[in-house]
């Protein structure tokens, strides 16, 4: 899982809703990262809604992959684990892949840019990247890059 795809891939993000668990939750209300790679589709389980960059940084767990159906599918996830509504999706590219890091951009209608995930100590971590003279920033260094690029 070294070398980036330089052909774009798909992406997905499903909304997955259980009648009988809460928000953030073990298994409750969540939201599934699918990226296209392989033939299957690498998943992270987003725990909170990616409603833009104004959302990031997301935490996030990576759970198995998944079949590419999921790429079309909403309705009834099977033995009785809740529903799932496709709230996005879109094109992937893939620029860096390493066991602990992937870089990518996305292209969908609430997401659209350059991304990084990256695993920390118990938990990965979704945000965005900005590129300021050259150099890459991440996460909550996106804001301050824009501060500091609006003072004379």
């Amino acid at each position: 899982m070294n070398t980036p795809h330089t052909v774009s891939s798909r992406f997905v993000i499903l909304h997955h809703t259980r009648a009988d668990q809460q928000a953030g939750s073990a298994g409750g209300e969540h939201w599934d990262l699918m990226l296209e790679r392989d033939g299957v589709l690498l998943t992270w389980q987003l725990l909170s809604e990616p409603e833009g960059a104004e959302s990031l940084p997301i935490r996030a767990g990576r759970i198995g992959d998944h079949r590419l159906a999921y790429l079309a599918y909403e309705g009834p996830v099977s033995g009785d684990r809740g529903h799932v509504r496709r709230i996005d999706a879109g094109t992937v590219e893939f620029h860096e892949i390493t066991p602990d890091r992937l870089m990518m951009t996305l292209i969908g209608s609430r997401l659209a840019g350059r991304f990084v995930l990256r695993r920390g100590d118990d938990e990965w971590v979704l945000s965005i990247e900005a590129i300021r003279d050259g150099r890459e920033e991440t996460g909550e260094n996106v804001e301050t890059s824009k501060r500091r690029n609006l003072q004379p």
